[in-house]
């Protein structure tokens, strides 16, 4: 059963999208904020269920309070496996740190023209803020391309420490 709710934050209502587990928890499916490129859309017959995220709104509360540097949430699959790979390479991004597109690319083993495809996947990263794609940025130190919009990625690097003041 698919299962949904709305929680505020410094960047704007995010939708929070899940998946009811066997055990009766919530895998997350997709975390969406306002005006993001290919955002989850509440579709017919997705439960309203806020409860079912009490806990992962408490880890993105005090995430945006900078009482938290990673989360631990359970995730629903998805995505292919080249996806999955570029995926888990921005889980191991440390808070605080950035990486460049290219060494995401050379992690998975994906380097020279594979950047592209690798800036592809991190582009379809449907748990923004969670799985900390905006830690990926520019060869040259610039911040370039967040489906949320390239204010909202410098906001989060801000929270976090990681742009040179």
């Amino acid at each position: 059963m698919t299962v949904y709710t709305v929680v505020d934050g410094p960047l704007g209502e995010m939708l929070l999208v899940g998946e009811v587990t066997e055990d009766g928890g919530t895998a997350l499916v997709s975390l969406s904020l306002p005006g993001q490129k290919g955002a989850a859309v509440v579709r017919d017959g997705w439960l309203r269920a806020p409860a079912a995220f009490e806990e992962i709104a408490a880890q993105l509360a005090d995430y945006f309070a900078g009482r938290r540097t990673g989360f631990d949430i359970t995730y629903a699959g998805g995505g292919s496996d080249f996806q999955r790979r570029v995926w888990q390479a921005l889980e191991e991004i440390p808070y605080g740190a950035t990486v460049s597109y290219g060494e995401i690319a050379r992690r998975v083993g994906s380097a020279g023209a594979g950047v592209r495809a690798v800036g592809t996947a991190i582009g379809r990263n449907p748990l923004l803020v969670v799985r900390p794609c905006h830690r990926v940025i520019g060869a040259d130190g610039s911040l370039r391309g967040y489906a949320a919009g390239l204010e909202r990625k410098e906001r989060l690097l801000g929270l976090e420490g990681a742009l040179a003041p």
